[in-house]
């Protein structure tokens, strides 16, 4: 699943090729919005919250999207050819006349009135790369439930709104800590909620991830898709397993040297 910082990125470079022009094509290519044309419209601005995409067009309109786990946004040149995948995948086109954004594979395409997206996007948490980002409300959400796994309680965008998969694991290990650790159990979870905004804030201008400092192939991630492979620290191999129910059902990748903490077959490192 594309992360926050992912998003953050398609939304910059959206707006860069969009704001302040008229669309000259508005295609969106869902059951519920086949028959609606924004053809015409200035687009004011496009922005994300969280993992959301909200494109806002005058004078009370926003297109709001969601990534998922595999949706994108790709931009080319007004007659240049269309790219990033099947064109069968493409679920909207927004044009004008220098630019053409395909958003591929993408989910919740909805349709609002900007007063109203609050019902899209309001029960978020704090957003890691918003300009309103306040750390002392998503360490708040974060410690709501002491008995609640860390590993879901980052997970869920009600707590902070853009950590995936891949800071979560990460974030976890530079913590010391598994992420079946109890949020109760936690002595400083402040530090956490700070590195999750360090880190998704140096990534956000490019499409690389790293959490290591090093953008080289194969040396970005500590733990994250690791599995089997040494740890960077201590050379114990890295460990995975499922993490979480429901929506929170994800792969974990944990050090059993380097984090402290329960894990799935009962052992605990203290």
């Amino acid at each position: 699943m594309p992360e926050g910082d992912t998003v953050w990125l398609a939304a910059k470079r959206m707006h860069q090729a969009l704001a302040g022009r008229a669309l000259t094509r508005a295609d969106l290519r869902v059951p519920a919005l086949a028959t609606t044309d924004l053809t015409g419209r200035h687009v004011h601005e496009v922005l994300a919250r969280g993992k959301h995409m909200l494109t806002r067009l005058e004078p009370d309109v926003t297109l709001h999207t969601h990534f998922r786990m595999d949706g994108t946004w790709q931009l080319v040149r007004a007659g240049a050819r269309w790219t990033g995948g099947p064109t069968h995948q493409i679920r909207a086109v927004l044009a004008n006349a220098d630019w053409q954004a395909l958003g591929f594979r993408l989910h919740d395409i909805r349709i609002v009135a900007t007063t109203d997206e609050p019902s899209l996007v309001g029960h978020l948490g704090p957003d890691l790369l918003g300009p309103g980002w306040d750390p002392v409300e998503a360490t708040r959400r974060l410690t709501a439930d002491p008995s609640r796994p860390v590993g879901e309680a980052l997970h869920d965008q009600r707590n902070l709104a853009g950590i995936g998969n891949l800071y979560e694991n990460e974030l976890l290990f530079l913590a010391g800590i598994t992420p079946w650790t109890t949020v109760g159990d936690i002595a400083a979870p402040r530090p956490i909620v700070d590195n999750a905004h360090r880190l998704m804030s140096a990534n956000r201008d490019h499409p690389e991830q790293s959490t290591t400092g090093d953008l080289g192939r194969g040396n970005a991630h500590w733990v994250y898709q690791r599995a089997g492979a040494p740890c960077r620290r201590c050379r114990t191999p890295i460990r995975t397993a499922r993490l979480g129910l429901g929506n929170y059902d994800r792969v974990a990748f944990w050090c059993p040297e380097c984090q402290h903490g329960p894990v799935p077959d009962g052992s605990r490192k203290t």
